[in-house]
């Protein structure tokens, strides 16, 4: 088969004001980057479509190293749905550069599922990142000026919490010193860098609902405290307005286009481990603005991406989604049956059998959401027919769930038609219930930290270092205790352990920090020794990169 490239390559694009107007957006609305990109203006979003448009959730069972594929069957649904001629539209996010030149190579979707041009959006796009990037470091910048300014005199700070970010990953720049040199470059001290997906200013721009509430969450971000123990936060810093400017641009969705020419929302990418996993509320509210079916995804497996676009996302945008999709692959089943890592692509039915534990755990998370769930198999070329039929038979006779195979990767919408008619079945017969969250807003944070960690990753005890603790104190003394919480931890396991594997149940959760974004409104809770600025692999993909006869090849 081609490679994803290749596949793109092929590909004759509509110019992007005729996806537009197939959409019915107003061409005042619409603000090409290009021939096939456009941002797209917020008057166009249509509260009245909104609430009646079908919005559908794709997750995963819990992840491999390479991935399950969601963003594939996200984008073949939409193109499955087209194909049984329903009116669909993806919203996704947008990838970012540290795992495109490290692991991943790209996150745009895959084979004859992909979002287009795939080079540009895997790349710079409409500039989004960069925009926060500058944004988050535009802060670091003048609050480090303000420190100076103030170094001999009361109103200077005691402590500082903002670091900088850069979209990249880079080990390097997890702890350093900065200020070094002369008394006029800067007060010496310690901080560091984390990637871009986990500023907040990302997870502001993915759950504002507008300019002006955008700009009420950056004033609310907070920096650090005063020397006596005030928080001291953006706005009094006094450059809430310089920041908001730095992402006029960058708060409107982005429209592109699928290898069949359906219309995709690519805005906004926090990661699902360190952040909220989810692409923008705009640009989700732009595809139901626009399509009867709205088909979104959350990052890594349902225990980390779902739980938050339920309890962050959906909460904060009053969003219902009417089905969750969750995708498997024989290779993730196989690494939670106890297979090695290296032969979770030979054939093994016993180690499929065994990894159907980690599937129904996440049935049984989700249906606690109130949720109707399918079970969407994701192909992979090497797959086996009777292992498939092992777990389409698991799924519809012992858990009473749908079941499909997608194969959008190889055929397009035609392989995601069986998928797609099953979803339009089921919601047309037995959506999903009411949203029920995993706790109250009224809770306390450890009382929400504890029933996530109970319902949703059947662990035992939960503990706090004493950092944790410390933090805990200062989120009552702020009177944030009403703040939803972000888990931040390993993607590859129930556990905070990333090399245990299956339906692992009991064990110790162990909060190491929490850290106050009281910008974007939540309370990020650090478990285990999960990193904010990732590291490159031995082999970067970065090594596969490169641009020949005017054609960039590596990306995927």
């Amino acid at each position: 088969m081609k490679t994803d490239i290749e596949i793109a390559r092929e590909i004759k694009l509509k110019p992007i004001q005729d996806i537009a107007q197939g959409l019915g957006i107003d061409n005042a609305d619409v603000e090409p980057y290009g021939h096939h990109i456009a941002k797209v203006g917020l008057s166009s979003l249509r509260p009245e479509k909104i609430a009646k448009s079908n919005l559908i959730l794709v997750t995963a069972i819990t992840p491999n190293k390479a991935g399950v594929g969601k963003t594939t069957v996200s984008i073949g649904l939409a193109l499955g749905l087209n194909h049984i001629g329903k009116r669909a539209i993806v919203a996704l996010r947008e990838p970012s550069l540290g795992p495109c030149f490290g692991q991943k190579g790209g996150a745009a979707g895959g084979g004859y599922a992909q979002v287009l041009p795939m080079e540009n959006i895997n790349l710079h796009f409409t500039g989004d990142f960069h925009a926060i990037t500058s944004a988050h470091n535009m802060i670091t910048a003048l609050l480090d000026n303000y420190i100076y300014q103030n170094r001999d005199n009361c109103a200077g700070l005691s402590e500082v919490l903002w670091k900088r970010v850069l979209d990249v990953n880079d080990r390097s720049l997890r702890n350093i010193v900065s200020g070094l040199g002369n008394s006029t470059d800067g007060i010496p001290r310690q901080t560091g860098f984390d990637i871009t997906p986990a500023s907040e200013i990302m997870a502001i721009l993915c759950l504002a609902k507008d300019l002006e509430d955008l700009r009420l969450r950056i004033e609310n971000i907070l920096l650090g405290y005063t020397k006596e123990g005030a928080p001291f936060t953006v706005k009094d810093l006094g450059v809430a307005g310089a920041i908001t400017v730095l992402l006029k641009d960058a708060i409107k969705p982005n429209l592109v286009q699928t290898t069949e020419h359906t219309p995709a929302f690519v805005h906004g990418g926090p990661f699902a481990n360190i952040a909220h996993g989810c692409n923008s509320i705009l640009a989700t509210k732009m595809a139901m603005s626009y399509g009867e079916y709205a088909i979104t995804e959350a990052g890594f497996g349902a225990d980390l991406g779902a739980e938050k676009f339920f309890d962050i996302k959906c909460r904060v945008g009053g969003l219902q989604p009417k089905l969750t999709v969750l995708v498997a692959t024989l290779s993730a089943l196989k690494l939670h049956g106890g297979l090695d890592e290296k032969r979770i692509k030979e054939p093994d039915t016993e180690g499929v059998r065994l990894g159907l534990a980690n599937l129904d755990r996440h049935v049984h998370n989700l249906r606690n959401f109130g949720q109707r769930v399918v079970v969407c198999f994701n192909r992979f070329a090497s797959d086996i027919d009777s292992e498939i039929e092992m777990v389409r038979r698991h799924c519809q006779e012992e858990l009473g769930v749908g079941f499909a195979v997608n194969n959008a990767f190889a055929e397009g919408g035609k392989g995601a038609a069986e998928l797609a008619q099953l979803v339009v079945d089921t919601i047309e017969n037995k959506p999903s219930m009411p949203l029920q969250f995993a706790y109250d807003l009224d809770d306390t944070i450890e009382q929400k930290v504890e029933k996530i960690a109970h319902k949703v990753y059947s662990a035992g005890n939960v503990t706090y270092s004493s950092k944790a603790a410390k933090a805990l104190s200062r989120i009552r003394e702020l009177h944030l205790e009403h703040l939803p919480v972000c888990i931040a931890k390993t993607q590859f396991s129930f556990s905070t352990d990333a090399k245990e594997f299956g339906d692992v149940r009991g064990f110790e959760m162990k909060v190491t920090d929490l850290i106050i974004n009281r910008g974007s409104g939540m309370i990020v809770v650090v478990m285990g020794d999960i990193m904010r600025m990732p590291g490159l692999p031995k082999i970067p993909q970065a090594v596969n990169i490169d641009i020949v006869d005017g054609h960039i090849e590596g990306l995927s």
